[in-house]
């Protein structure tokens, strides 16, 4: 049994007026189409639902009428679902799952969706932090509506936008000898004690910096997590080669901690942000829009570490 959206409404718009033409004229159609249309769901059903009367009235049998009710129960819904689709596409309400690795993304996405998202409470928000890969993988499945992630190691179905190039940076305590100078070299970093941030594609590109050295560096320790990182050099663990920044010098530890640019010519990362481009919802263009916005903004480049040398 296959019957059209189209053959149930002419179905039932010619129940409702009890007559053809009046339906016809209704629907802005010929008679012979829902004539037509009246003829396919009793052949579907295989039963008579109208007797045809003089004058091309009609009238429903009792299983006319519950075939009609059906139907029309079926094309509210209908109607419904292409209305809250709608909604979808173009209102700025509904839920915004955003998957993200950058490090320091609690530094400035609330203040993105502050300034882009309606202070009357019909977004909610669902934030999940998680690696590089398990982020695109979020939003190729359908997890995520968008995701801020490094896209340097973006796979090929992944669509973007770049939002900011983060050159490598070295992060020591306030009182480490290489903290008084302006810029320090990987080789001097390699002479020191290393805290390495243990994510998926950071510890190995970081590692990447440092494979070129005569001496291996020594790992001082591991940390998942940016702000245990952080932490660690504050108390002295160790440096640790980073690429982007929160604004504060401080760590949950209460220890200053600085950034200097490391002067070495090294590949940066860049932030981007990744969603469907094909057809987004409104929400999450709007959401996309206030990511570049905000990075389009010279102000907000201080989550980099970059030195004169670098700078435009």
């Amino acid at each position: 049994m296959s019957l059209s959206l189209k053959a149930m409404t002419y179905f039932t718009t010619a129940v409702r007026h009890g007559n053809i033409a009046k339906a016809a004229a209704d629907l802005n159609i010929a008679a012979s189409a829902v004539s037509s249309a009246i003829d396919q769901v009793e052949a579907a059903f295989d039963l008579t639902l109208v007797t045809r009367q003089r004058s091309r009235g009609i009238q429903a049998t009792a299983s006319g009428r519950t075939v009609a009710q059906k139907f029309e129960r079926l094309l509210e819904d209908y109607r419904a679902v292409m209305v809250q689709g709608d909604d979808l596409k173009h209102a700025v309400q509904g839920t915004l799952r955003i998957g993200y690795y950058a490090p320091i993304a609690p530094a400035f996405l609330p203040e993105i969706l502050a300034a882009c998202l309606p202070e009357d409470g019909h977004v909610q928000l669902h934030l999940d932090e998680c690696d590089n890969d398990s982020a695109q993988q979020g939003l190729l499945d359908g997890t995520y509506d968008a995701i801020l992630f490094v896209c340097d190691a973006a796979r090929p179905a992944i669509a973007c936008d770049p939002l900011i190039t983060a050159p490598a940076y070295c992060l020591l305590p306030k009182g480490h000898v290489l903290a008084q100078q302006d810029t320090v070299t990987i080789a001097q970093i390699a002479q020191h004690p290393l805290v390495v941030l243990n994510r998926p594609m950071a510890s190995g590109y970081y590692h990447g910096l440092l494979e070129r050295q005569p001496t291996a560096p020594t790992i001082a320790a591991y940390a998942n997590s940016t702000e245990m990182l952080r932490s660690l050099v504050g108390r002295g663990h160790g440096v640790a080669i980073l690429n982007m920044q929160p604004r504060i010098g401080s760590t949950y530890g209460a220890d200053e901690v600085v950034g200097r640019p490391i002067a070495d010519a090294l590949p940066p990362l860049t932030l981007a942000v990744g969603y469907e481009k094909d057809r987004p919802r409104r929400l999450v263009q709007v959401f996309v829009d206030a990511c570049v916005a905000y990075f389009a903004n010279p102000a907000n480049a201080d989550c980099t570490c970059v030195f004169a040398g670098e700078q435009e």
